[in-house]
């Protein structure tokens, strides 16, 4: 990929990256009324994609082999600990990650 093929690639997915985001302001400011539906989806897709997310990172673990899944495990209970002590999404993430990754790296 040349330099601008490049430059010319980042620029149409910084455009379109603001274009998604910015839409929905654009489309329900001023005195129109959010649609039922767009409220339902915004208080039923984050759960949804936080499993999906779960899932996906949990689908590789081996019970019989290795470390048995006990570094996943523990990790996996920080996280909800964190996130039910404190409601802070970022915090229990980076939480649960850190100690995972102390796990493998130091003790596993």
């Amino acid at each position: 990929m040349t330099s601008f093929q490049a430059i010319l690639t980042i620029l149409i997915c910084s455009a379109a990256t603001i274009l998604i985001r910015f839409l929905p302001f654009a489309v329900f400011s001023g005195k129109r009324k959010t649609p039922e539906y767009v409220l339902y989806l915004g208080r039923a897709l984050p759960p949804a994609i936080f499993s999906m997310l779960v899932v996906y990172c949990l689908k590789g673990v081996s019970l019989f082999q290795g470390s048995h899944g006990i570094p996943e495990a523990i990790a996996s209970a920080v996280t909800v600990a964190l996130h039910l002590w404190k409601r802070q999404t970022l915090l229990s993430i980076a939480g649960g990650t850190l100690c995972y990754m102390f796990l493998v790296q130091m003790i596993f």
